[in-house]
């Protein structure tokens, strides 16, 4: 295969790729998915899913560049005052 060719082709990745290159899980990522927050997965065919490794690797990376740049949202903290105690079970 020549240079040309193999810059042409799209590497794919399956479920338990992404998870080991994003540590989400996968309720997760099917949420941030229907928002629109993170690549959308495909079928290649009737039983198999994938997702698209180059996708993958630009949402990491502009991951990254939010997060030095500190703008990423997070989540905030819990308020452990309004917090209620259970009562100990013997």
């Amino acid at each position: 295969m020549t240079r040309s060719a193999e810059s042409n082709i799209r590497r794919t990745i399956r479920r338990h790729q992404l998870h080991e290159i994003v540590p989400l899980a996968d309720t997760t990522i099917y949420e941030m998915e229907q928002r629109g927050e993170f690549p959308r997965r495909f079928y290649l065919t009737s039983r198999c899913v994938v997702w698209d490794l180059a996708e993958v690797e630009a949402w990491i990376e502009e991951r990254r560049k939010v997060s030095d740049a500190k703008i990423a949202r997070r989540a905030p903290m819990p308020d452990v005052r309004l917090r209620r105690t259970r009562p100990v079970k013997r």
